[in-house]
């Protein structure tokens, strides 16, 4: 009897033990609300082992990651002078935790209870079952409406109980960061990414290149570039970055500078070689930015600022990202309704009526929205082309050199140009075969005020990718990066811009923050299904056709799908407050105010060009401030550099935001501080960080350096 009884008691140890390790721990929130403190308390069983008496030893102490009793033998000893062997009567006290009078001689060991299956649960007394019920109630209900907190697997685990109406789920990954489904599954997925992800990835060329000068062969030889250093930087970043299963691109944070600087007044008269002019100074500034990147990666820097870095500072600068190009999407979209608003309404109809829709296991309509939105509406506007809704009396279809000579066709020239699909003779002039290739543009031109400017927009890139590696951690691993991971994939995205800076393609190379909405949806974070990826983009840039029918898409066409993208950025850092007290005051003060400024702080810098209305599109007057701007220091290079930053949405979010949130009070939890990982997690669970060390033989090489150790 005694041996079954003791292997019955070692099983109910066991199966306590496992229950304990999967009750995820208590995370106060401030007030130490008692009904907060009861419901932990009886969803792991804690039982609080202090007394309420001053002076109280604790003889009957509990070894609860044994479960076994310090003192066993004294919750059963008889009196000694009895004649009749009764037991001690157990003492009763009220537990400052749990609310309940409990007995301390029981509390201890479950091991004295096993022969008494039939007799009331000694450790607590007995109570009313209309308590129970209303507990019972109030804890279903707590845990619907729990607040969860950042940092860690608490917070994943936390997560991953959420329920659906409203709370965020942690999604259980297809395919996990270092799964290998096989060559087949690597290709589906790999090509999956890259093809979510292509307004992202092609569009901005065909922003900048004509502002530039370019003619239809260079847009095309950008994007095949783009393409070439897409793949190749994400493979580095895959390696030897975060070791992240994200993607690395030219990001919409250039874009913004790169147009401040191609409006600048010295480059408006050039004629000649306008676009290689401008190309080869946007070179100089990314290299001298990137250079700068790689320092404060590198060398720990980077590890100080993120002592800055919160989420209510990411928020708003990437949604400031997004909004900073509303000038230029419908008033580009509009100049040819009947192509740009079902294109706004076809993606928008995949992307969230449609989304729920599953074909063979995969929602199709949810992950390819860009490019089946593309396909469908380019075949449209083909017809229209081809049935002549585009076709004017006396007007040449040749655009717009034949039509800038006739009066009649000068105010049609503007529409065939944005609508007609054969308006583009990138097909006719681009190569079969071409390899992108370092300085294809020429030396790079180096300015100081230029590289201050694009110092100044690396910072904001870089705190766009400590947001978007904090947010695809949480997604995929459950466990953020430590500091020195971090600051190694920054120095790795300064590496990357140099690349992207050598090859002319524009902006420098980040993180592209829609990647993690990506693998959210997609469920796939294999990293090697990225590099895959990579390669296949990399073998498709040597085909030169293939940037030549990306240049090809009608002007409109690519603005409308551009409102969706940029549409999709503000949404992402808007989601990035849910590591945050949403409800906070002082957080909405700080992300409303951050916003309103960097909004309304740039159009008063926007709005002084008394000559530029005349010479520019209206789209592109917002970035002319450089030049024309209210500051006049006498320093026509300072001048440029503050007209400039500060004509800028992100900059100036970035710089208020950072400002309010370090110097308003307020604890880690309402500000949603990023807990990254440290030392101590490696010491307790050494295997915690194997997704983000680096390969044996690169760890050897480096071991000196520590921002490079997982």
């Amino acid at each position: 009897m005694d041996r079954g009884s003791n292997s019955e008691s070692t099983n109910k140890q066991q199966k306590g033990k496992k229950l304990r390790s999967k009750i995820e721990p208590f995370v106060p929130q401030g007030d130490h609300n008692a009904r907060d403190l009861r419901s932990w308390a009886k969803r792991t069983g804690f039982v609080s082992i202090f007394s309420g008496e001053v002076g109280t030893s604790n003889r009957h102490g509990t070894d609860l990651e044994r479960g076994t009793s310090a003192t066993a033998t004294a919750a059963t000893t008889t009196t000694a002078g009895g004649g009749d062997g009764g037991s001690v009567l157990p003492k009763n006290e009220i537990d400052p935790v749990v609310e309940r009078t409990r007995n301390q001689s029981f509390e201890i060991g479950p091991d004295l209870n096993r022969n008494r299956d039939n007799e009331a649960d000694p450790i607590l007394t007995e109570r009313n079952e209309d308590d129970n019920k209303k507990e019972d109630e109030y804890d279903s209900k707590k845990e619907m409406i729990d607040i969860k907190y950042p940092g860690g697997g608490e917070y994943a685990n936390a997560n991953a109980n959420a329920n659906a109406n409203g709370e965020l789920n942690q999604p259980e990954m297809k395919c996990g960061i270092r799964d290998n489904p096989g060559l087949v599954p690597l290709v589906y997925y790999g090509m999956q990414h890259y093809l979510s992800l292509a307004g992202s990835l092609i569009f901005a060329p065909l922003i900048i290149v004509p502002a530039m000068g370019g003619t239809d062969k260079d847009t095309a030889t950008v994007i095949s570039t783009i393409m070439l250093v897409s793949g190749l930087t994400t493979i580095l970043h895959s390696y030897f970055g975060t070791r992240l299963p994200l993607v690395q691109g030219s990001s919409f944070v250039f874009l913004a500078p790169a147009l401040v600087i191609i409006n600048a007044h010295e480059y408006r008269n050039l004629t000649e070689n306008k676009f290689r002019h401008i190309m080869r100074e946007l070179q100089g500034a990314i290299i001298v930015s990137s250079i700068f990147q790689c320092v404060i990666g590198f060398s720990g820097l980077m590890s100080l600022l993120l002592r800055l870095i919160n989420p209510v500072v990411v928020a708003p600068t990437v949604v400031a990202v997004g909004l900073a190009f509303f000038s230029y999407g419908f008033p580009q979209a509009g100049s040819c309704v009947e192509i740009s608003v079902p294109q706004i309404l076809l993606v928008l109809i995949f992307s969230l009526h449609l989304r729920g829709v599953s074909i063979l296991g995969n929602r199709v309509f949810q992950i390819y929205a860009v490019p089946l939105s593309i396909v469908i509406i380019w075949v449209y506007a083909f017809f229209l082309t081809a049935g002549g809704a585009y076709d004017y009396k006396g007007c040449s279809p040749n655009i717009p050199a034949s039509n800038i000579l006739i009066d009649s066709c000068i105010k049609h020239a503007y529409t065939m140009k944005h609508c007609r699909t054969d308006a583009s003779n990138a097909w006719e002039t681009a190569d079969w075969i071409r390899i992108p290739y370092p300085l294809q543009w020429g030396i790079p031109i180096f300015h100081l005020r230029t590289s201050i400017i694009m110092i100044i927009v690396s910072l904001v890139a870089s705190v766009d990718s400590v947001g978007t590696y904090y947010s695809a951690s949480m997604h995929i691993n459950g466990k953020p990066p430590t500091w020195g991971i971090v600051s190694r994939g920054i120095g790795l995205e300064g590496f990357c811009s140099i690349l992207a800076g050598l090859w002319g393609t524009g902006g420098g190379s980040t993180t592209l923050t829609e990647n993690t909405h990506t693998v959210t949806i997609t469920k796939i974070a294999s990293r090697r299904a990225v590099e895959v990826g990579a390669l296949i983009l990399i073998v498709f840039s040597f085909v030169g056709k293939v940037g030549a029918i990306l240049a090809s898409i009608p002007q409109a066409l690519a603005a409308s799908l551009l409102c969706f993208v940029w549409a999709v950025i503000v949404a992402l850092g808007l989601l990035t407050l849910r590591y945050t007290h949403t409800s906070s005051f002082r957080n909405m003060m700080i992300v409303g105010v951050s916003l309103f400024i960097g909004l309304s702080l740039p159009t008063y810098f926007q709005q002084y060009q008394p000559q530029t209305a005349l010479i520019l599109p209206g789209y592109f007057i917002p970035y002319s401030a450089a030049s024309d701007g209210p500051i006049h220091s006498g320093n026509k290079q300072l001048d440029f550099i503050m007209n400039a930053l500060l004509s800028m949405n992100m900059v100036v979010t970035l710089l208020v935001a950072i400002v309010l949130d370090n110097t308003v009070p307020g604890s880690q939890q309402e500000r949603g501080v990023y807990r990254w990982s440290t030392s101590d997690d490696l010491s307790s669970d050494p295997s915690s960080l194997d997704d983000y060390k680096l390969p044996n033989k690169v760890s050897q090489v480096f071991r000196w350096a520590k921002c490079l150790d997982a």
